[in-house]
């Protein structure tokens, strides 16, 4: 007889001060168990019930009901630097998804996202990428590898226009193949890139990568300038 295999348990703290969105968010842990496949457990309590318990590694922030707003990723992030932070805020608003981000969020969804966007929002984040509207990420990572975000020249860029592209779609968790089908290329190709980003990053996987280019932690070497393939 095979082994089992126990599923692993995550805890998922929820932080929101009015109980219909509180109620709003349990609604995402309703999904029955699949055997095998790691388990969702939600953890309700106050920002510091939930920082002093070390069984909770992630934390669902609703800015519009936790109170303290924005300072609340902040205060997470100095207290807990490696809890990760699923945010649902305001909508369109780039600048706030932005420093959300940096701040220590890997994830920004808004208000009128369904309970099961918010849950795969959620396992995205527990998969070691991010979740954050496409149109931003490019402007996510110059901010990450501190590059003007202007038309004007500057100093070279530390990755390819195609390294760019590769990292961008490794931080909304796609796969090598489905990276090449995005871009039209091969998925050796892609692997090259993968490769290439992960020495730069001094990194030994894929997660790894993610976590080094959410930290800023990317070397600001010049990019070769070579034909994008």
């Amino acid at each position: 007889m095979p082994p089992t295999h126990t599923p692993q348990t995550i805890r998922i703290g929820l932080l929101a001060g009015e109980p219909i969105r509180l109620e709003g968010l349990t609604m995402v842990f309703e999904e029955p168990p699949t055997p095998g496949k790691t388990q969702l457990v939600p953890v309700i309590g106050t920002i510091q019930e939930l920082l002093a318990n070390p069984a909770v590694e992630y934390l669902v922030v609703d800015l519009n009901s936790s109170g303290g707003g924005f300072d609340t990723v902040e205060a997470v992030r100095r207290s807990r630097p490696g809890m990760r932070q699923i945010v649902i805020g305001p909508e369109n608003e780039d600048e706030l998804i932005l420093n959300s981000i940096i701040a220590g969020a890997r994830a920004y969804l808004d208000s009128s996202a369904p309970p099961e966007i918010v849950r795969q929002a959620i396992e995205i984040v527990v998969s070691g990428s991010i979740w954050a509207p496409r149109r931003l990420l490019s402007k996510l990572i110059d901010r990450l590898l501190n590059v003007p975000d202007t038309n004007v020249p500057t100093e070279p860029l530390s990755l390819t226009v195609r390294e760019r592209q590769v990292l961008e779609l490794i931080l909304t968790a796609r796969s090598n193949r489905e990276i090449a089908q995005e871009l039209g290329i091969e998925e050796r190709t892609v692997k090259a890139h993968v490769g290439r980003l992960m020495r730069k990053a001094g990194a030994e996987n894929r997660i790894e990568l993610s976590m080094r280019a959410l930290a800023g932690a990317l070397p600001p070497e010049p990019a070769a300038k070579v034909k994008e393939s």
